[in-house]
């Protein structure tokens, strides 16, 4: 069914992208319930970048990968950052890919 398969796709989706952002260098990202976003921790990548805070990644982000992420001080939780996975897994791929790249600096 077209719901079976839209649950199909997003389960998908949001393994690749924990996956992919548990394998870069300082990023922890736990499994999410239900949600469309992944949560990583990414402190450790804050602090070895010598940026101020999640706020200076995000900006960090648009500037060095081409890719927005929404800092996690938005919501109560700095250090973080949040990643929607609500798009094509071809455009997680390059985006995932750009923002390792642009973390290996």
């Amino acid at each position: 069914s077209f719901i079976a398969d839209m649950h199909r796709a997003f389960r998908a989706r949001h393994d690749y992208v924990v996956e992919a952002l548990n394998a870069m260098p300082g990023v922890r990202c736990l499994p999410s319930r239900g949600a469309f976003y992944a949560f990583p921790l990414m402190q450790a990548v804050i602090e070895r970048l010598k940026l101020k805070d999640d706020l200076d990644l995000g900006e960090y982000l648009i500037n060095e990968a081409g890719v927005a992420l929404v800092p996690g001080s938005a919501f109560g939780a700095p250090g973080y950052m949040r990643l929607s996975f609500a798009t094509g897994l071809d455009n997680l791929k390059k985006g995932l890919q750009r923002i390792a790249t642009a973390l290996r600096t």
